[in-house]
């Protein structure tokens, strides 16, 4: 109950159409189907057919999906100065892995995406985005384009005497084959101040087609849509996910079954999660067109 009620305060707060979601489950929890004790789960996991990687801000670690065996490791962390300082999310495609990185938290911001084969677990290339909208925090795959979101926070940072970017600034990008932004989106006001004073650190796409986004630290995945107008991403559920504390999220792309895969950082632990159907339901928007002797004058 306390999320049904958490959700309809926040939908309500937001100025949405209730009666648009009527339908849309509002009390959704996930169920974990297995969990995996690894070394590097502490920032996000990313997924493929028979194996996971689980990321940490200088390590990534693959393990075999079957029985969460380690099998080999990429060590940048012997040199925490540099070049990676701050690895996030990553998503496998084609062969290879594909991680988000930034500086975070030093200042100015830059981010970069970086690649490794997944194979042999070597790194293989580097997309810098420099100076860019804030720190790069996850990036996904769907629909023929790259996608991904640049953090910003209401936190201070130590040695910093200004809030690192503000919230509110957090948005979600798309991105061509180059990793050129082509369009942007903000978060909805409520979940900006639930995931305040961090940001949106985890985002994937679903097999429905809905973009699924974590905070830094709440149990719980927010369930989205692109907007038919405007700027701010449609925010349609929150589903409970015990156990789960934000970061990197990652969507299984093989079999029938709706599996999520996400990490506990507290104590490393990778999760392998059955997320329950979302049936959305179109926004209601009334946009009557007017003929000579209709026009609205007011």
């Amino acid at each position: 109950m306390k999320y049904l009620v958490k959700t309809c305060l926040l939908l309500g707060g937001l100025g949405l159409n209730l009666m648009a979601l009527a339908n849309v489950p509002s009390e959704l929890t996930t169920n974990t189907l297995a969990e995996y004790q690894t070394f590097d789960a502490r920032q996000g996991v990313a997924v493929d057919e028979q194996y996971f990687y689980a990321v940490n801000s200088f390590r990534i670690t693959k393990h075999r999906k079957s029985d969460g065996e380690p099998l080999l490791q990429w060590d940048g962390e012997s040199d925490q100065h540099g070049p990676l300082i701050h690895l996030d999310s990553g998503m496998v495609w084609q062969g290879k892995l594909y991680a988000s990185h930034s500086n975070y938290p030093k200042w100015p911001m830059t981010s970069s995406v970086e690649v490794w084969d997944t194979a042999s677990m070597a790194h293989v290339a580097t997309y810098s985005f420099g100076h860019e909208l804030g720190s790069f925090t996850w990036l996904d795959r769907h629909a023929g384009y790259w996608w991904g979101a640049f953090a910003n926070y209401d936190k201070v940072q130590k040695g910093q005497t200004q809030a690192y970017g503000l919230t509110a600034n957090t948005q979600v990008v798309k991105m061509n084959d180059q990793f050129q932004i082509l369009e942007k989106w903000q978060l909805p006001a409520g979940i900006l101040k639930r995931i305040s004073p961090m940001s949106n650190s985890g985002g994937s796409w679903g097999p429905d087609g809905l973009l699924y986004l974590t905070g830094h630290d709440h149990e719980e995945i927010y369930v989205m849509t692109l907007p038919d107008y405007g700027s701010e991403l449609r925010w349609l559920t929150t589903i409970a996910a015990p156990g789960m504390h934000g970061q990197g999220i990652a969507w299984e792309r093989i079999g029938q079954e709706r599996v999520l895969w996400g990490i506990r950082k507290k104590d490393r632990k990778v999760l392998k999660m059955q997320i329950p159907a979302v049936t959305p339901v179109p926004a209601k928007v009334t946009q009557p067109i007017r003929t000579a002797g209709q026009f609205n004058r007011q």
